[in-house]
């Protein structure tokens, strides 16, 4: 079985970030609204921008943790495909991090 990390484009170009087991079922339920709760029910409609797989939901929901505490522009290097940017953005953040101690 594989498990999803997944990221949604949202109507006010909000980005949201989530883990699953069935990817497909996923995305009808944010389309559908099936929980009026979530983030993505009021912002309506959403694009799949990014997925990738993994073999264990851990790994997954470490993956959602990381990247929920990304910048925009990281997660849009992601999306991209760009991982030199990605780098340069985790390290830019790491070196702003030491800089406030």
């Amino acid at each position: 079985m594989n498990f999803w990390l997944y990221i949604l484009k949202c109507s006010d170009n909000s980005y949201y970030t989530g883990h699953t087991d069935n990817l497909e079922q996923r995305l009808n339920q944010h389309h559908t609204r099936q929980f009026p709760t979530c983030y993505t029910a009021r912002r309506l409609p959403v694009e799949l921008v990014f997925s990738q797989s993994f073999t264990t939901r851990e790994e997954a929901l470490a993956a959602e943790q990381q990247i929920k505490g990304w910048s925009r522009k990281k997660k849009e290097a992601m999306i991209r495909g760009d991982w030199e940017a990605v780098s340069r953005l985790a390290e830019n953040a790491l070196r702003q991090a030491q800089g406030e101690r």
